[in-house]
């Protein structure tokens, strides 16, 4: 009896239940999608007024370097010795030289020469510092000391004067100032990254590669330089406005480029003996010069932020 009364209270009947909806709980969803390391420095980047402010004015440079010269209405060797001298006006928008050439030209052509010493010049350092600082760090012991202590030994003398004996040695010209350029600005390259690979090559990941037989060049080109991106790419952007200034300050001084090729340099070097006269001749390369090294500093501060893992949200 006892059991007929059991199995009678377990059967279930449908409708003494109610459905409930299934609602997914969304708390614990993630609210962006990941960014890589190059996405979230770039969202930064774009986030700092100043360094976007600068790239932007040196992209408009370099374009109207390059393309700019085609449209004016002279070269930047023709000259018109009944318009020397001339005032800025719609004709000659900067005015003209003391040999009648047009200065707006000029310039832009002057734009090439040192945008292209600065390009070229950082790349150079590049390439030498992040070898030689790289292989420093990456042996140490007395491959290391020996190597860091020529750098020191570089140091003690300044760089403009190594660089003007070197102009002196090799003669002025344009592939000169090239080749003097990478044989000096190097040192801080070397330095940066030999830090940044002293730093590194403790790590476990590397201990890990050379265990499975990682040669020497794989371990420095695929595992530690790639790591060292930050430091360098930095480090390369605010060096090629210092090549710019320090080929600007060589052919100031008769060092630089050859006539009737013309950097900014030669132009304010030119610019400075009319300066009572005509001030209007140094004044522009004087702001091509600056305009173009604060656009630089801008960026390569920006770039300081962007990188810099610790600013990583």
């Amino acid at each position: 009896m006892v059991d007929k009364i059991l199995n009678a209270n377990l059967k279930l009947n449908p409708a003494s239940f109610q459905r409930v909806d299934f609602v997914l709980d969304t708390s614990y969803d993630i609210s962006r999608s990941s960014t890589t390391y190059w996405q979230d420095a770039w969202r930064r980047l774009k986030n700092n007024k100043a360094a976007m402010i600068g790239l932007t004015l040196l992209i408009f440079i370099t374009l109207l370097a390059i393309v700019g010269p085609y449209f004016a209405k002279h070269t930047y060797s023709e000259q018109f010795l009944s318009m020397s001298n001339a005032p800025p006006s719609a004709e000659y928008w900067f005015g003209t030289d003391n040999l009648g050439r047009d200065l707006y030209v000029r310039i832009l052509y002057g734009a090439r020469i040192s945008m292209a010493i600065g390009v070229v010049g950082s790349l150079i350092t590049l390439v030498i510092g992040v070898v030689y600082g790289g292989i420093s760090g990456y042996f140490g012991g007395r491959v290391d000391s020996i190597m860091m202590r020529i750098v020191d030994i570089m140091y003690c003398i300044p760089m403009l004067l190594y660089l003007i004996m070197l102009m002196v040695l090799l003669g002025p010209g344009l592939s000169n100032i090239f080749l003097a350029l990478g044989l000096v600005y190097w040192l801080r390259m070397a330095r940066i990254v030999r830090g940044q690979i002293l730093s590194l090559k403790e790590q476990e990941y590397i201990m890990a590669v050379e265990l499975i037989g990682a040669s020497t060049w794989r371990i420095l080109a695929r595992h530690l330089i790639p790591n060292t991106l930050g430091p360098i790419i930095i480090t390369a952007t605010l060096a090629i406005p210092e090549a710019i200034f320090t080929e600007a300050f060589l052919s100031f001084i008769g060092l630089g480029v050859s006539a009737p090729m013309a950097s900014w340099g030669v132009l304010a070097s030119e610019g400075v003996a009319n300066l009572r006269s005509y001030p209007f001749q140094l004044l522009f390369p004087a702001a091509a010069i600056s305009i173009t090294m604060l656009c630089f500093n801008f960026l390569g501060d920006g770039l300081r932020d962007a990188l810099d893992p610790r600013m990583r949200k």
